[in-house]
């Protein structure tokens, strides 16, 4: 098999492939020392055949490539497609559509959550994927024949994989529920990420305006650094650094340079001053335009109340051969347990059916839980 590296081999490959209904796809590339992904290799295989892209091939143009992933009567299907998705649509300004996911679809049917490709590949077809290159650096050329075979491979087993899930799916009357999950993970929403929302990426849970404030502002900061560097964002400054600073308010150099968890001597950079000037902006902004922070919870058995869910979506998953975790998270769960009217995906659509519903009465004493012959089960309540 010839590694494609022209404009006109390409174009030729997606023409072939844009006549089958279904493809399998996916990329490799480097993110480690960039904030955006380096697309370096595409694979992409139709039941007649499979090609290998180089994307950094000199004066290749990758249009056939993204034409054929925004044509809607090609199914590209992908495993852990929002990284594959995230990288066409930085490149090309699209989405691919439609998508089918199956990682999604494997938690759906029960296979655990977030199934690696490999591990479902053996659980599906029985085949042990080669894991050599999981790790290669595929910006270095040439590409050897090993990695080539691997990158080619990744593609192939997945057509067998797709075929099986999705005639389980149809057998289980499940193929709608993937449906719901991949509107998700195809709307621009999901990847039109901006500055001033990088503070909702960091796990640092503020519980004072004034913190928030200087949170939002220095989050967005970091953001635009790294973009304009395009460098990872924890080289700009790492995230425990920016918890401090929107704790601690410096509004000076010398404020700045005594929070330990900031780099010595960085507050006398040009970044220092930057810093400054973010956190003066914070202080300065009007407290009734920052989103509201969660305030605690007061329901003294709310503690008590989320375990026992935990115990009930247990139940559930393991009852109807559905992950857990794309059925509630734990987040979710705490938001049940605080409130009826949580805006949570477990309280809507099928999610609801199979769990939500069942998550309400028990938190009313409507249904409870028992052991009978070993088994955890639901029982109603008068």
């Amino acid at each position: 098999m010839d590694l494609i590296t022209t404009t006109a081999d390409l174009a030729a490959a997606c023409s072939r492939l844009a006549k089958h209904p279904v493809i399998t796809v996916d990329t490799e590339f480097l993110r480690e020392t960039t904030y955006y992904p380096l697309l370096c290799v595409v694979q992409m295989a139709s039941a007649e055949e499979a090609i290998v892209i180089d994307a950094l091939a000199e004066g290749i143009d990758l249009k056939p490539f993204f034409e054929l992933m925004a044509n809607e009567s090609v199914l590209k299907v992908f495993h852990a497609a929002r990284q594959d998705i995230e990288i066409i649509w930085h490149q090309a300004n699209i989405i691919p559509h439609p998508v089918f996911d199956t990682q999604v679809a494997a938690m759906v049917l029960g296979y655990g959550d977030s199934i690696a490709y490999d591990a479902l590949v053996e659980k599906v077809t029985g085949h042990r994927p080669d894991k050599t290159h999981r790790f290669t650096d595929w910006s270095r050329r040439p590409l050897s024949k090993e990695q080539m075979h691997y990158a080619v491979s990744d593609v192939t087993h997945l057509r067998d994989v797709f075929a099986a899930l999705d005639a389980d799916l149809k057998k289980r009357r499940r193929s709608e529920w993937v449906s719901i999950e991949m509107e998700i993970l195809t709307s621009p929403k999901t990847y039109d990420f901006h500055p001033e929302r990088a503070w909702e990426r960091l796990k640092t849970r503020v519980r004072k305006p004034k913190d928030l404030a200087v949170l939002m502002e220095v989050a967005a900061w970091r953001e635009q650094e790294a973009q304009s560097r395009d460098v990872p964002r924890g080289r700009v400054l790492r995230d425990e650094a920016i918890s401090d600073i929107a704790t601690h308010a410096p509004n000076t150099l010398e404020k700045l340079a005594n929070l330990r968890s900031v780099p010595k001597g960085f507050e006398k950079s040009k970044w220092g001053a930057d810093i400054v000037a973010a956190v003066e902006r914070g202080l300065a902004r009007d407290h009734s335009t920052l989103p509201k922070l969660e305030k605690p919870r007061n329901n003294n058995n709310g503690a008590a109340i989320v375990e026992l869910l935990k115990v009930l979506l247990r139940m559930t998953a393991e009852r109807h051969a559905v992950a857990s975790k794309v059925i509630a998270t734990v987040d979710d769960l705490e938001e049940i347990a605080a409130s009826d009217e949580a805006d949570v995906p477990a309280l809507r659509g099928w999610r609801r059916e199979l769990f939500g519903d069942a998550a309400l009465k028990l938190k009313h004493g409507e249904l409870a839980l028992a052991i009978e012959k070993g088994r955890v089960i639901g029982v109603k309540r008068a």
